[in-house]
């Protein structure tokens, strides 16, 4: 039997007691990549904790079932209707075709899952597989009278529903009924404002790269019901957690529920689970900023992406993080510090079994409340500094791993085997890197100087200004 587990739900707007429709059993929905581009490492954030949920419940004693899409079609520059398809002015920019740009940014992001210590979704399906099936959801809302045809294209009808912003207060929805997407060029093809497309044809696009044959013309499905006909697809008509970034809230997953228990006929999702922005100085990390902040990026700079999955599990889901380089490095200082003590302990003896299971109780409370990770860190470091043998730590930290996934006994075991020797190259480098620092302290470049020991830190090699000089060593 799973233990008592507890999350804020969107939906209701409060932390509550998790139950699954299936005893033990959980299916959870994750609303994937479009890959019209790269994921960067705000985006790269909300899998982390998605990640970490779905460990968090497997620690619980759940079996977890995860189903996540992928956006190769369908999904505009403005989320209300409007603007050109993201992956056709993705192919239009590096002249490639839609199914090019797809397979090659879904590769970039799977690299980037993966070497952050994220699992795989059980299921990953591309909205292109799933036409029929979008196609059947159409006819029959359209049969239920919740969907109409204007303009060759056809459309959700919103004024259907006795509460179409479900997630949202009174005020909020006061602040949505007028200000909803007053920027954009409005569809005049739409009876309501917040009604939204479910199925686009050639009156919406002349040149869509990506078409089908429908009872409506040819065609393709916006966005939102790929999200829909993809979670009955593999999970049936009911899905117990479904999983995004805050700002898949609205318009995104309002539609999908609009929809989907209009198809449906009854109430489809119980839990909604929304992590927050990554945000740097300048405000949220985006892609329409230029240059994009990717966990490749970060590898090509030095620093291991399991560090910059160790940043985000020290602080809430729920919250903004800021992320600056700075942050990062100490980050780095905190992570090679973690594996170095991980790496001084000795399997040794029997494990006792009595304190592992208070640790690992300690562990699953904290993980169990609103997923908080920074106290499941600090019950990690209290664990390591507990009054009991190594072999008891080394088993908590294999234990704590399995949700964490911070690969800290294989760091450590590497480190280990590399022992205090350094090879030459590495120490010629360390060498230079250190007479670089002299002569920019010489010259009172002292932010090239600062610079310099960041970059030696971010490579495991900490350096102290001493009487005697400049001493450095592995951390």
């Amino acid at each position: 039997m799973a233990n008592k587990f507890t999350f804020y739900n969107t939906l209701d707007r409060k932390v509550e007691e998790f139950h699954s429709r299936e005893e033990g059993k959980v299916g959870i929905y994750t609303c994937g990549p479009t890959v019209y581009h790269f994921a960067h490492i705000g985006n790269i954030r909300t899998y982390i904790m998605q990640d970490v949920l779905i460990k968090a419940l497997e620690y619980a004693g759940y079996d977890v079932k995860r189903v996540m899409n992928i956006t190769d079609v369908g999904h505009l520059s403005s989320d209300a209707d409007t603007g050109e398809d993201k992956m056709v002015a993705g192919a239009k920019r590096e002249h490639k075709t839609v199914m090019e740009i797809a397979k090659f940014y879904t590769d970039a992001f799977f690299k980037d899952f993966d070497a952050v210590g994220n699992k795989r979704p059980d299921v990953v399906e591309p909205a292109t597989n799933c036409i029929p099936e979008f196609i059947h959801m159409v006819e029959v809302l359209l049969e239920k009278d919740y969907a109409y045809v204007a303009g060759g294209n056809v459309y959700f009808d919103t004024s259907k529903l006795d509460d179409y912003y479900v997630f949202s207060s009174s005020v909020e929805k006061e602040a949505l009924e007028v200000g909803v997407r007053d920027d954009v060029e409005e569809d005049v093809n739409k009876k309501n404002k917040t009604d939204f497309v479910l199925w686009f044809t050639k009156s919406k696009f002349e040149d869509q790269a990506l078409k089908w044959e429908s009872p409506w013309g040819v065609g393709y499905p916006g966005w939102h019901i790929e999200c829909s006909c993809i979670s009955m697809k593999h999970l049936g008509e009911y899905i117990d957690i479904h999983c995004g970034g805050v700002d898949n809230i609205f318009p995104h997953h309002t539609n999908e529920i609009a929809q989907s228990e209009a198809y449906l006929g009854h109430k489809w999702c119980n839990y909604w689970f929304h992590s927050n922005h990554l945000n740097d100085q300048s405000g949220k990390m985006s892609k329409s900023k230029g240059a994009i902040l990717t966990v490749s990026v970060l590898q090509e700079k030095g620093y291991d992406p399991l560090v910059y999955r160790f940043f985000c599990l020290q602080s809430h889901y729920r919250k903004p993080l800021v992320f600056s380089w700075e942050n990062l490095d100490n980050t780095v200082t905190a992570y090679n510090k973690l594996v170095k003590r991980v790496s001084e302990l000795k399997a040794e003896g029997a494990v006792d079994e009595a304190v592992k299971a208070e640790y690992e109780g300690k562990f699953l409370d904290a993980v169990s409340n609103d997923l908080n990770t920074s106290m499941a860190i600090t019950v990690l470091y209290d664990a390591l500094k507990a009054d009991t043998n190594d072999a008891t730590k080394l088993a908590l930290v294999e234990s704590f791993d399995k949700v964490l996934s911070l690969d800290l006994i294989g760091h450590a075991k590497a480190l280990a085997d590399a022992g205090s020797s350094v090879d030459a190259e590495l120490e010629a480098y360390i060498n230079d890197a250190i007479a670089r620092r002299a002569e920019a302290k010489k010259a009172k470049d002292f932010a090239t100087a600062d610079a310099i020991r960041d970059e030696l830190l971010a490579k495991g090699v900490e350096i102290k200004d001493t009487r005697e000089g400049v001493v450095w060593h592995l951390v």
